[in-house]
């Protein structure tokens, strides 16, 4: 199920706050290197919550993905 273009717009990674797109049952953030967090949209509803992410290949866990990507965290 796509999401509506217009939520989507406005929709970011609540980590890194870059843009997401969708693939799928997924929202991936775009950042880092367009390889970054991927959220689950459960039922069409997106599941923001950084707890639920799964995270990158080669990222051991999110202490190690704030490690890596420090640069394109905001806080």
């Amino acid at each position: 199920m796509a999401l509506n273009a217009e939520l989507l717009a406005i929709l970011v990674c609540p980590l890194t706050r870059s843009k997401l797109r969708q693939e799928g049952d997924w929202l991936i953030a775009q950042k880092p290197d367009g390889a970054g967090l991927r959220y689950p949209i459960r039922e069409g509803i997106p599941i923001l919550l950084i707890e639920e992410a799964t995270l990158p290949p080669g990222v051991a866990d999110l202490e190690d993905f704030r490690r890596k990507f420090a640069a394109d965290i905001v806080t």
